[in-house]
């Protein structure tokens, strides 16, 4: 398996990333490695709205694996074939995104670079493969999502100070207050007083969650 390109995201690590992709108007420029910087390999791709992305679960690379994971959504406590989840500690650490294609531009140093929208990944994940979506074979209405259907996603009110306007763009506060909406903390901790830490966009964002509210408390 080669890396034929590379993910730059506003989440330099794994806390706080939409669980799933397009969950989050997250934005994310996909640089292509050096071999695969031909035009052509991209021809016709701007056509499509939608691609998926297969890339490597970086962070979570492990000689061993478990036949059981504890998906996070669950308490933490029920364990699950892991067959039966996304959890990134996999016999082989592959996952999949479909994410919105915003744009496809040149680059003076890299060459053509896909801008895309709703990426779950983290910045500099390796990416393995780029196919794009298609709604009539990929689309499945009618399809049940097992376990995870009952999950419901939690959803918060986000209080943000007035700096957040004065250090982020409209774009990556909206981003950042929809990231919080669906509460990054694992679903087991549940301690008011705690403070949180979230890396976003070159900022650490501090919160503590009350509740249904969360609240920034400083942008450092």
């Amino acid at each position: 398996m080669k890396v034929i390109a590379r993910i730059h995201t506003e989440f330099p690590e794994k806390f706080g990333i939409p669980r799933q992709s397009g969950l989050a108007p997250t934005r994310g420029t996909v640089v292509f490695e050096s071999p695969y910087r031909n035009p052509d390999a991209l021809r016709g791709i701007e056509g499509f709205s939608h691609i998926w992305l297969l890339w490597e679960f970086s962070e979570a690379v492990r000689g061993a694996w478990s036949p059981t994971v504890r998906p996070p959504r669950l308490g933490g406590n029920t364990r699950m074939g892991v067959f039966a989840t996304r959890s990134p500690f996999r016999p082989n650490p592959v996952g999949l995104s479909a994410v919105k294609l915003v744009a496809v531009r040149q680059d003076k140093q890299y060459g053509t670079v896909l801008e895309v929208e709703g990426a779950d990944l983290m910045d500099g994940t390796p990416i393995y493969d780029i196919k794009p979506y298609l709604p009539f074979a990929d689309s499945v209405p009618l399809a049940t999502g097992g376990f995870a259907d009952p999950v419901r996603e939690k959803r918060l009110a986000v209080v943000l100070p007035d700096e957040c306007a004065a250090v982020f763009t409209p774009a990556q506060e909206e981003t950042l207050r929809e990231v919080l909406a669906q509460d990054p903390r694992p679903s087991y901790q549940e301690d008011a007083d705690r403070v949180y830490g979230m890396a976003f966009a070159g900022r650490t964002v501090r919160f503590r969650v009350a509740g249904d509210i969360l609240t920034v408390c400083e942008v450092e």
